[in-house]
C-alpha cells in the first residue's frame, strides 16, 4: 500500500468514476484501475461496488476512507513541514562560543542570520571551549566556535574543526586617556609597567598571558583580576588600567583604543567544530555560512586577523 495507491482510491470515493477521477489526478484509466485492483489485492477486500454507470464504497471501502484521508493529510502536513525546514522558514541551531567571541564574531553572525531567517528559533551556549568540545560530544550544541589550544576531544568522539582566523592578541587602553596609544606596538616589560585588568583564570587568554610573563621572568602589576570580558573592557573604557584581549573584540568600542602587543607576539586560532559522524541540518549548514562570512569580514577590516579560509 502506497500514498499513491490511496490518493486514488479517495478520489474515486469522491466522485463516484473511475474516468472523472483519472482525470482529475492527470492519470490514465488503466493506470487508475490497476492501482485500485493492487490496493485491493493488498488489503484482501474489495473497495467499491462496480456497477454501469455507478461506483459505490463496499463496507471496507467505507472503513478505509477516514483513514487513508488522515493517512493523506498527515503526508502533506510532513511534506509542508520539511519543505519549511528545508526553506528556512522553520528550525533550530544550537550555537556555542566562548565570551570572547559572542561580544564580536558570534553576535555579528547571529543579528545577520536572524535577520534572514526570523523563523529559525536560535540557541546560544556561552561557555570555554574546553566545556563546548564537552557539549558536543554529548550533542547539546550543533556547531561551536573554538580556540586551537583545546584539547583533544573525548574518546569515542570524533571532532570536525574548521579553523576560521587567527587573531592576535592586543593592549587596550580608553580612547579618552590612552597610556599605550603613543606607540604602534607595546612589549611585554613595558606592558607590566602600566596598571593591568586581568581575565578571570578560567579563560584561556589568561593562562597564555601569565604564562608569557613568567617565561620572561616578569611580574605583571595587576590592578584588578577575575573579571568576565565585558567588565573587562568597561574597566578600561573607565581608565582603571589596560587589558589584554583579542583583537576582534574591539570592533565598534570606540572609546577603546589598542595597539599591538609583540616580543612576543601572541596570537589565536578560532575554528568551527561539529561532531564528524553528524552531518548538518539545513539551519545549521546556513548559521556556518554566515559564521563564515562574517569571520572573513573581520578578516578584512583589521590587520590584526588573519583569515584562514581558501
Amino acid at each position: 500500500m502506497n500514498l499513491e495507491q490511496l490518493r486514488g482510491f479517495v478520489e474515486v470515493a469522491r466522485l463516484g468514476h473511475f474516468t472523472r477521477a483519472s482525470e482529475s489526478l492527470h492519470l490514465a484509466q488503466p493506470s487508475l484501475s490497476r492501482q485500485i485492483s493492487t490496493l485491493e489485492r493488498e488489503l484482501g477486500a474489495e473497495l467499491f461496488h462496480r456497477a454501469r454507470g455507478h461506483i459505490a464504497l463496499t463496507a471496507a471501502g467505507e472503513a478505509l476512507l477516514p483513514r487513508a484521508q488522515r493517512m493523506l493529510a498527515e503526508a502533506e502536513a510532513i511534506r509542508d513541514e520539511m519543505g519549511e525546514l528545508a526553506g528556512l522558514r522553520r528550525g533550530r541551531v544550537r550555537l556555542g562560543a566562548p565570551p570572547t567571541l559572542c561580544i564580536s564574531l558570534v553576535a555579528e553572525a547571529i543579528s545577520a542570520f536572524h535577520a534572514a531567517h526570523p523563523g529559525v528559533d536560535l540557541h546560544l551556549d556561552e561557555s570555554g571551549s574546553r566545556l563546548l568540545v564537552d557539549q558536543l560530544a554529548v550533542g547539546a550544541v550543533d556547531i561551536a566556535l573554538i580556540t586551537e589550544s583545546t584539547g583533544p576531544p573525548p574518546s569515542g568522539f570524533s571532532l570536525t574543526r574548521m579553523p576560521l582566523l587567527t587573531e592576535e592578541l592586543v593592549v587596550v587602553s580608553a580612547a579618552s586617556q590612552p597610556p599605550v596609544a603613543i606607540t604602534p606596538a607595546i612589549g611585554l616589560e613595558h606592558l607590566a609597567t602600566l596598571p593591568l585588568i586581568a581575565l578571570d583564570e578560567t579563560y584561556e587568554l589568561r593562562a597564555t598571558t601569565d604564562a608569557a610573563f613568567r617565561s620572561a621572568g616578569i611580574t605583571p602589576n595587576h590592578v584588578l583580576e577575575g573579571a568576565e570580558m565585558d567588565a573587562v573592557l568597561r574597566f578600561v573604557e573607565r581608565g582603571v588600567g589596560v587589558a589584554v584581549v583579542p583583537a576582534m573584540v574591539l570592533f565598534d568600542q570606540p572609546a577603546l583604543r589598542s595597539v599591538r602587543l609583540t616580543h612576543p607576539m601572541m596570537r589565536r586560532t578560532v575554528s568551527l567544530a561539529h561532531r564528524a559522524d553528524v552531518t548538518p541540518a539545513v539551519a545549521v549548514a546556513a548559521m556556518r555560512d554566515v559564521i563564515l562570512t562574517t569571520a572573513a569580514d573581520y578578516a578584512r577590516r583589521d590587520p590584526a586577523i588573519t583569515s584562514l579560509l581558501d
